[in-house]
């Protein structure tokens, strides 16, 4: 086994590699925690700045 050998089967190892985390990634049982994840920015749970700033005038 040379070195050319170890270099194809790293190839192999990693391409196996990617083709499970790209499973994993768009595997069905996923697709509920992204679509949270997708709402994150839609959602307003913090106060406008224009708020924050009209509480700290007050004082």
């Amino acid at each position: 086994m040379d070195i050319n050998d170890l270099r194809s089967l790293f190839t192999v190892l990693s391409f196996v590699a990617f083709v499970g985390i790209v499973w994993w990634a768009y595997s069905g049982r996923r697709k509920e925690s992204y679509e949270a994840a997708a709402r994150i920015p839609l959602e307003d749970d913090l106060p406008l700045a224009g708020e924050q700033r009209a509480d700290q005038v007050k004082d």
